[in-house]
């Protein structure tokens, strides 16, 4: 055992560390790094939406400690907008390979469980793009008893890591968010699509609890999903999701990562039934689309008639990144009776329309006009897949708050895509 500043000895000239998503990360230990930045000379953190704001996030530390996100959250997204950390476009479940192909990946700074027994760690809440790099490239662990210990391919024996030091400090809670009229709408139409026995990847938010709560009328429901919270435990412990149906991993809740209560925390401790799998096999499309009616559930902030989803930027900002959404929209394109649904309120909170003729000009697209299936906001769901240009204008115009109807068709034929 070793204490956090001990992974110094660890960090060269130029390194690239790479840290996981949301709990996942170290928090002593890269305290450690920040308070002897001095001693570091181009270093790079490489991550996924990290916890908490650092002051190497902002910059701080130049030519010494620098963040590359590769989504953004409260964490890091200030700090990009400042211009004090940099951003990479990818897919998550290309996250892996970009960086073996793109950086030095030269150590994994991660939190676990405690070791058990027989000398293993487990990544608890995560496995990530972190797990594909267990056996590759050397550990230093932060062991934290109060990290719920899960199964899956995210274990790492004692002798793989090359340090590992104890913190004890509770994980941070992310409470259910608290669902509008609006989200019950939506979660009411697309629950009325989705069978007994599909298959489930849903995200984390409004829409997606007021939709894991229309489901419990359900049956045999699997998940197969990048994020897993308090959403799934609620329908497990009610029998609705038991993945008896499921074609991979059957009988288990297949997730990259974890987020939610402390409840929920102590539910995934030891449960068998949960699988932490690495997000290059979780998110892969082509293993995506091996599972029989796969139904993919992402949120969008605004569309276009053509049916391209921006999912990344509010008002032309960057605010996230592309996460899975493109991952599991062209998984379910391919899987057996699987549908993929875009959700979004039809305005914003100022009453601006998020369907619009055209998407605005630095506005980066999310999902593909080719690839999306279904777009619902609580006026109703378009179905785009298959339909021409002017079908699908038409369609969701239909959907769009009706205070913006006859100006999105006013303006459709005055772009040529509503004849």
């Amino acid at each position: 055992m070793n204490a956090p500043t001990d992974v110094l000895d660890l960090v060269r000239d130029g390194a690239d560390l790479i840290v996981p998503i949301h709990h996942g990360e170290p928090h002593t230990v890269i305290d450690a790094l920040e308070a002897h930045a001095d001693r570091l000379t181009g270093v790079r953190i490489h991550q996924m939406d990290p916890a908490r704001e650092r002051p190497y996030i902002n910059g701080e530390y130049p030519g010494r400690l620098t963040h590359v996100s590769y989504y953004l959250g409260p964490g890091c997204r200030q700090a990009y907008w400042n211009g004090t950390c940099e951003l990479v476009p990818a897919h998550f479940s290309e996250m892996p390979l970009l960086l073996r192909e793109h950086t030095r990946h030269s150590l994994v700074l991660a939190a676990s469980t405690m070791p058990d027994e027989q000398g293993y760690f487990s990544l608890g809440t995560n496995a990530d793009y972190v797990a594909a790099f267990i056996g590759e490239v050397p550990f230093f662990l932060e062991a934290n008893p109060r990290m719920p210990r899960t199964f899956g391919q995210n274990q790492i024996h004692v002798s793989q890591v090359a340090g590992w030091c104890v913190a004890d400090y509770p994980l941070r809670e992310t409470m259910p968010a608290v669902s509008d009229d609006r989200d019950t709408r939506i979660a009411e139409l697309v629950a009325e699509r989705v069978p007994n026995g599909a298959c489930l990847q849903i995200g984390v938010g409004r829409i997606p609890n007021a939709l894991l709560a229309e489901l419990a009328g359900h049956r045999d429901l699997g998940v197969h999903t990048e994020a897993m919270s308090d959403g799934v435990m609620h329908l497990a412990e009610q029998g609705v999701v038991t993945g008896v149906r499921k074609k991979l991993q059957r009988d288990k809740h297949v997730a990259t990562f974890c987020i939610g209560t402390r409840r929920f925390f102590d539910w995934l401790d030891g449960n068998m039934s949960v699988a932490m799998l690495p997000v290059d096999w979780v998110n892969d499309p082509r293993v995506v689309a091996r599972e029989p009616a796969m139904m993919s559930i992402n949120a969008t902030s605004e569309i276009d008639l053509m049916g391209q989803a921006a999912s990344e930027t509010i008002a032309g900002r960057y605010w996230s990144g592309s996460g899975g959404q493109a991952d599991f929209a062209r998984g379910a394109m391919y899987s057996d009776g699987g549908q993929a649904f875009l959700v979004t309120h039809a305005t914003t909170s100022d009453g601006i329309s998020r369907i619009k003729v055209q998407l605005g000009r630095a506005t980066p697209v999310t999902t593909l006009k080719n690839t999306i299936d279904h777009v619902v906001t609580e006026y109703g769901i378009a179905e785009l897949r298959g339909r021409s240009i002017s079908r699908r204008a038409a369609a969701l115009i239909a959907i769009a708050h009706p205070d913006h109807r006859d100006r999105l068709t006013y303006e459709a034929r005055h772009a040529g895509l509503l004849h």
